[in-house]
Formats: structure tokens, sequence, C-alpha cells
């Protein structure tokens, strides 16, 4: 007899506001531990896997969280996702279901995804004992024996001790009620149930046949990995198991179990563990609270006790210990006033607004003038990066550093930010005249910052920027002749790298490649602006095309990165890699073509390629990863900085001409953004690059590469705000 171990991934912890969100629940939360209590649940219950699979249920919403935490821990189990929320009676029969079809004499040991139970091996041990209990054809209920009398939980009456059937159920109990049935030896109700699915299906057959006829015409054919529920499921009844087939069947028995557990249904539970405090807390004379930091907050205290402090990026919750009941009524007011318009247009008007304009002053008072004195060598050449006391990191130039840094400070000038920006930018792009263009007239890699040569190849990715740099310079005004001569002649040597099937070549071990393609695109354009009858309007069309009919997934709707010689996605995890943050930067350039064009299909198609970036955002820590594979899994939880300028770059173009609905979503997609990309950047100017799952920045020097994805994310935001308004 095969054991399937089911998490139940639904619920939305209210009362855990404003950690725990609809769009980020409390179990993908780390509450109490290094990881979430979800992983932690999966911890607990995949020894328990006994010739079977664990197999998780929850909203199609939380898919990302799931897939990226499973593959965190390196753990599989089959997911199938429901389209809507219809309680447990439902949920508990599409996983039955689910079973049944490859194994009919399966048991299943349902447990909820976001309880709190630190002995592992005393859980698994009295799990062992209701599958025992359960081959008899019951229904066992693992029943936790109180240690108080709390009225935050359900209670279960036993007939007798030990094993036994179960007299009833009853409901969260008033505090009298509670301490009478913890003198007569109730158990508390912990929502875990071990069950072969045979048994289960017959039971809600027989007690609720609309919930199975229902969710057995949603289950779809057994696979293994990532299922959605068919359209059916959203017709089943709303019913809890509890109202379903627990307080009818007499089938139901009850275990007692005596390791710790909680529900962690409120804050005060979370206190109770001892191990909910997070973040920078400075405490004096501040006794018995609990206190959560968000990164880059800190929280003071001084002559208080008893008290959850709570603070969020974008709330903060204070209350008593003893009143964290009522959390869940001022979530309720929240989505009162929510539904009135009234937080949704102070938040939209923070985000784009407030949050924008501080976003553009950090770039124009800060960042630009740090990097303009600190980042320059004498000679006009950029650093590669800054360390934490300014000081210049790295003893090599790459092209792309130099061509992206002029990039930023020609915008710079062409705003009127900086006087000296111009002739800054027209120093660095002599001084790399003369150090990297090579006599094929491409530029190569890699000098010392003497201009000795430390790698002469040419690659795509770099002439493209170049390209990029030389049109930003000549659109401020910045030897604009100088510019056009250097980029004519650029473009033409850009046929040695030309392809006969369509594209141009990369240098490296992925000769064909979307990204290079992508920022030669954006070259084109740029370039095209300024000279309309030049080749630069065919470049950006050939690209396009290439994306259109390779680039693309015709079925996904994504865009993958690496490509074999005949354009066909490439073999092995190459050809499966898809980078969110790729998604949104062809999302905002697709657009920007096919206004130029009037395209509808590249604006259609831009939409898309956002929606697949959306599969890429980790609401835990509100930013988008790094890689997905080609089913829109995250293969990494790393999140670097320039995915969130991107995110930010195509939620604002692509809301410039939405309506409704749909523009309301793009908009709070833009503050989203700007919250995240706001983790990455001090106060001073600098930058950290890669966040890691635990919401820790590395602590590298600022890469000065960083800055060009900073400043096209600002020239966007500047032009969305202008048609805004």
């Amino acid at each position: 007899m095969a054991i399937y171990p089911v998490i139940l991934c639904g619920g939305a912890g209210t009362r855990l506001w404003p950690a725990s969100r609809p769009a980020r629940p409390k179990q993908f939360i780390d509450l109490v531990s290094d990881v979430s209590l979800f992983q932690e649940t999966v911890r607990r219950v995949a020894p328990l896997a006994d010739g079977g699979r664990i197999v998780v249920v929850a909203g199609e919403a939380h898919r990302g969280f799931i897939e990226a935490q499973l593959a965190a821990l390196g753990v599989e189990g089959d997911l199938v996702l429901e389209t809507l929320g219809r309680d447990s009676a439902p949920a508990m029969a599409a996983a039955a279901l689910w079973i049944e079809q490859v194994d009919p004499n399966g048991t299943a040991v349902f447990v909820a995804s976001d309880h709190y139970i630190p002995d592992a091996d005393a859980f698994r041990a009295a799990a062992g004992k209701a599958v025992t209990a359960a081959a008899h054809g019951r229904i066992v209920t693992m029943g936790m024996t109180p240690t108080t009398p709390s009225s935050a939980y359900g209670y279960i009456q036993p007939e007798t001790t030990g094993l036994s059937r179960v007299r009833r159920f009853v409901e969260k109990p008033g505090q009298a009620d509670a301490e009478r049935y913890l003198a007569e030896g109730y158990l508390w109700n912990s929502g875990n149930f071990v069950v072969p699915v045979r048994v289960l299906l017959d039971e809600m057959e027989r007690f609720v046949p609309d919930v199975v006829a229902a969710v057995r015409a949603a289950v779809p054919v057994q696979g293994s990995g990532t299922q959605l529920l068919g359209a059916a499921f959203a017709t089943a009844p709303k019913i809890s198991i509890d109202y379903a087939v627990m307080e009818k069947s007499d089938k139901v028995w009850v275990i007692p179990a005596a390791f710790e557990w909680s529900d962690l249904g409120a804050w005060d539970a979370v206190a109770a563990t001892g191990r909910g405090a997070r973040g920078l807390w400075i405490a004096e004379a501040s006794d018995g609270c609990l206190v959560r930091a968000a990164p880059g907050m800190a929280v003071a205290t001084a002559g208080i006790s008893n008290l959850a402090i709570i603070a969020e990026l974008d709330a903060v919750l204070v209350c008593d210990l003893n009143s964290a009941q009522a959390v869940k009524g001022l979530v309720e007011e929240l989505g009162r006033r929510n539904r009135t318009g009234q937080i949704r247009a102070e938040a939209e008007a923070a985000t784009l607004a407030d949050r924008s304009g501080d976003f553009i002053r950090w770039l124009k008072l800060s960042a630009l003038p740090l990097w303009s004195r600190l980042g320059v060598g004498a000679d006009g050449g950029f650093a590669e990066a800054l360390d934490d006391d300014g000081a210049m990191v790295g003893d090599f130039r790459r092209a792309r550093v130099q061509a992206r840094q002029a990039y930023v400070f020609s915008l710079a000038s062409q705003w009127g930010w900086g006087e000296g920006y111009a002739p800054l930018v027209e120093r660095s792009l002599a001084r790399f005249e003369a150090t990297n263009l090579r006599s094929d007239g491409l530029y190569r890699t890699r000098v010392t910052a003497g201009g000795q040569v430390l790698d002469d190849t040419a690659s795509l990715y770099d002439q493209a920027f170049v390209l990029l740099a030389m049109a930003t310079a000549a659109a401020a005004g910045i030897a604009p002749e100088r510019q056009r001569r250097a980029a004519a002649r650029l473009v033409a040597s850009l046929e040695s790298l030309r392809l006969p099937q369509g594209g141009w070549r990369e240098d490296g071990s992925h000769p064909f490649q979307a990204n290079a393609h992508m920022h030669l695109l954006e070259a084109a354009l740029a370039w095209e602006a300024l000279e309309p009858d030049g080749p630069w309007a065919t470049i950006a069309d050939t690209i396009v095309a290439l994306a259109r009919a390779c680039f693309i997934d015709e079925a996904g709707g994504f865009l993958r990165e690496f490509f074999a010689e005949d354009w066909r996605p490439a073999g092995g995890e190459a050809g499966r890699l898809v980078e969110p943050g790729h998604q949104f930067e062809w999302a905002w350039l697709l657009t920007r073509w096919g206004r130029l064009r009037r395209d509808p299909w590249a604006e259609a198609a831009a939409r898309q390629l956002y929606v697949c970036g959306e599969r890429g955002l980790d609401a835990v820590r509100g930013v988008a990863v790094d890689e997905l594979n080609d089913r829109l899994a995250p293969r990494s939880t790393r999140a670097r900085l320039w995915p969130q300028t991107e995110w930010l770059k195509a939620a604002l173009i692509l809301a410039e001409t939405a309506d409704g609905e749909g523009r309301d979503r793009l908009l709070n997609g833009a503050g989203q953004a700007l919250r995240g990309l706001g983790l990455y950047l001090a106060p001073n100017g600098l930058w950290r690059d890669k966040l890691d799952c635990d919401s820790r920045l590395d602590g590298d020097p600022a890469p000065a590469s960083s800055l060009y994805h900073i400043m096209a994310a600002g020239r966007q935001a500047r032009e969305t705000l202008a048609v805004l308004k």
C-alpha cells in the first residue's frame, strides 16, 4: 500500500497581515525558520512517500512559489492547480482522484502546508500509526493533545482514549467551553487526515456526490509535474471536508498525538514559537515583543511590552499580542477601503509619482555625480566597479562597460543634468577608440587600464552597445558627425558576422542567441530615430522577423535564449532556458518597434511576453528571479538587479496604451517593480547586484554595468509619466 503525502496549500493567513497577503500567503513565508512553512512541510512529509509521490494542491496563482521552493529543496512532486478556490473538500477530492488514476489502493496523508511542527520525527511516527489504522477502511485524523484551553482551534471529542471513533467535531469555542473541553479530554482538530483514497471517495460519493462529479470532470489525465484542473472545478460546491464528510461519516477515527503543533493562525502563535523575529530591531526596555523588519528597514523600540510590530516595505502593523485575532478585522477594513478605490488610488500615486520621482532624483543627485567623480580614470576610461568606499575595482576594462557608461552620461547630458557630462563622454569614447578598435573595424572585448590587449575577440553584444553609445551621444549633440562616421564604419564591419540563415553570429560558446540581437535591435532603433533613411530600419526589421519566427516559442509565447545553427532551440538545458528579465526587455523593445511600424502583432506579442515574464516574479521578495525553464517554472531563486529594471520598463510602456483593469494591473506592476528595484539601491548612489532566496543582498562591489539598466528604467519612467499626466 503506497503512501502519498498530499500538501494542501489553501488559506490566506489574513491574521498574519502584513507579512501574509493573498498574493503571498503565510505558507510561503519564512515565519519560523530559514525556509518557508511550505518547505518545512515538504521536508517533514517527504520521507513518508513510501512507493508514492508528494502531491501538492494549490491555487494557480501560487504555482511559481511552489515550483521554486520545491526546486530549492531538490524535491519533486505532482502539482495540481485550482483555477478557483473551493475549500478543502473539493481540494481533497482532486488529490484523491489524481492518485486513484495510478494507484487505486494508495493511501493519502493530507496535511496543511502552513503548520508549525518542529519535531518531524514525532510527526512521522504518529502518521505511521495513522496509516496502519487507516488500512482497516478508516478516515483517521490526528488529534492534538491540548496544552491550553485555546479558543483559536476546533476540537474533536473522541469516544474513548487512544485510537478511537470520533463522537463529534466542534467549531472554535468560547473560552468557557474551551476550558470544559480540555477537562473532558477533547483534542484539538489539527486538520491532518490519513485515508485510503478509495475510502475517501466512497464517503464523498455518499455525502457530497455533486463535489465528486464536478471534480472528476476537472481532473486531467494523470501525468507528472504540474497540471491545471479543468473549468468544471469552479462548479464544485464550496465546502470544507469537516462539513462535507467528517461530521457525517461513521468511518472517522482519531488518534491522539502529543508532538508540538500550532497552526500559526495569528501573530501571538508566531511569537510563542520564539523563532519569529526577523530583521534589524534595536530595543531598550522592551519585553515579550515580536518584531519583524523587512530588508532595508530598522525598528527601534523603548519601554514597550507584549507587542507585535510587523514592518513591511509598504505597510506596518502594531498590535498587542493579546489582540492578535483582531488583525483579521483590520484587513477586512483595508479591503473595504480598497474596494472604494481609496487605497488603490493612494498606492498608485505613491508608486508612480512619488516613487518614480524619488528614483529619478536618486539617479540625478546621487548615482551619476558619484560615478562621474569616482568611476572614471584620469584617461577617461570607466571603472568596472566601485566598492563601498568608492574605490575603483578591477584592473581591466570591458568594451560593454565603456559603451554602457557612455550611453548613461550621454542621456544625462541630453537631459541637462550636468555640464561636465558631455566632455566626459567625448573623452571616454576617444580613449575607447584608441584602445579597443581593431583593424577590421570591430571593437575588442577587453583591455587593461593601460590599454594593453587582454581579449582581442569582438562579440556581437559589445558591438551593439558601442552602436547604442554612439547614437545616444549623437542625439545629445556630442560630436555627432564623428559618431555617424564611426557608426557607419562599424555597421559595415558587422557584415563579417552575418549568417546566411539569418541574423548575426555571436562569439563564444553560444554563437546563436537572442540576447545579442536584442541589443542590436535597441541600437538600430536609436540610430533610426537619427537617420531614418539609413540601414537601421532594415536591421531592426530583420531582427524582429527572426524573433517572431524563431526566438519566441510559437505555442507558449515566451522567448528562449540559445539556439542551434538552424535557429531551432538548442539541445539540453541551454535550449530550455527562459529569462524573465529578457521577456520584459523584449516586450519593451517590441512595443517600441511596433509603434514605429504600426504593426499590431508586436504589441500583442509584447503583452504575452510580459505575462510570461510575470511567471518569474517572486511575490515574497517582490522581485523577478533570474531563470525559468521552458515550462515557465523557476530554475533559480537568485534575483539580480537588472531584471527589476526591465520589469519596470515593460510595465510602464505597456500601460501607456492599456485601459481599464489592464492598465491598473500594469501600473501596479510598475509600482511593484520600483519597490523591488529599491531593495538593491543604496542612498549614496551605489547598489548591490544579487538578492538570494532569503532576501540577503550580496556584499560585492557595485558593478558599473548595472547603471545602463538603471538609467534606461529612469528614461522610461520619465517618458511614461509625461504620457500619463
